[in-house]
């Protein structure tokens, strides 16, 4: 049998990609972590622990925000630092 060539993706490229997949997944995770734990324990969030739970996930997704926006912005530095002519046919393909 012929050996299949390897698919090789760039680890910039690739963290970006997959960082760009977190960014989609956290609004589904943050309505999630308010919900859940609403629908099975109504009783504890019915009162000033249910204010808590809210404000410290609020807070919490704020941080994640904020770090997964600052890892974004490197990973696509790097990527148009790394090789200015891939770059510009990416942001191409990246437009459709």
């Amino acid at each position: 049998m012929a050996e299949q060539p390897r698919l090789f993706l760039e680890r910039a490229s690739l963290r970006r990609r997959r960082l760009g997949d977190a960014a989609r997944v956290l609004p589904v995770a943050a309505a999630l972590a308010v919900l859940i734990p609403v629908w099975w324990l109504p009783w504890v969030f019915a009162s000033a622990g249910g204010v808590i739970w809210l404000f410290v996930t609020w807070a919490g997704l704020i941080v994640l925000i904020g770090l997964l926006h600052r890892a974004l912005i490197r990973a696509e530095a790097a990527i148009h630092n790394a090789d200015p002519s891939a770059s510009a046919s990416q942001e191409g393909s990246d437009a459709l």
